[in-house]
């Protein structure tokens, strides 16, 4: 994914402040009682470019409305780390994100519409074959939430404002009306706690 642009609007927004284009900010909901946390965002326009290479054969335009819902999980453990421990959580948390975009993807599309998610171990979409890009999700994250970054072993990390670097990005999109997303992800129980599961 290409270095996603702030615009000067957005820098300018007080810490805190919401991104424009949010529907949702940030919420910890549960799924098969894990705490994964969600947020809804109308993609901005440089999120737009990437998607257009990233589902190229769902021929998006930059006019489409697509919503962005990146997730976070918390994880136990800084995932920056190598190793076996690190390698166990990460698969924990795709098991995690998978079953719960599905679960999503499922709901929309027997209601008709389009949705997909990225794999974050390969940056690639789950169910769209004709790709041409890759999909970042520390950029990803970046532009939709303003999340900081940091640099480590030569690599861009996520910081989450509470977990740090002990977090699991991981984004779905979907082409479905705003209320009826919001509706769906009003239907899973809120998590009272940001205990890792």
């Amino acid at each position: 994914m290409a270095e996603l642009l702030v615009s000067s609007a957005e820098a300018a927004k007080p810490a805190g402040a919401a991104p424009s284009g949010t529907l949702r900010a940030p919420v910890l909901l549960r799924h098969d009682g894990i705490p994964i946390e969600v947020s809804v965002h109308a993609s901005p326009r440089a999120v737009m470019r990437e998607l257009q290479h990233m589902f190229s054969g769902k021929k998006l335009k930059l006019s489409d409305r697509v919503l962005a819902l990146p997730t976070t999980q918390h994880t136990a453990m800084e995932l920056v780390n190598w190793g076996d421990d690190a390698a166990v959580e990460k698969d924990r948390c795709l098991e995690c994100f998978v079953n719960f975009a599905e679960s999503l993807r499922g709901a929309l599309a027997a209601r008709g519409h389009w949705c997909d998610f990225i794999d974050p171990c390969s940056g690639l979409p789950c169910h769209c074959k004709e790709c041409t890009s890759i999909y970042d999700e520390v950029s990803g994250h970046q532009c939709l939430l303003k999340y900081a970054v940091s640099q480590a072993a030569g690599c861009k990390v996520l910081l989450h404002p509470k977990w740090g670097t002990a977090c699991y990005p991981a984004t779905i999109f979907t082409t479905a009306p705003d209320a009826l997303v919001l509706e769906l992800l009003d239907a899973y129980p809120r998590a009272a706690t940001e205990v890792v599961a």
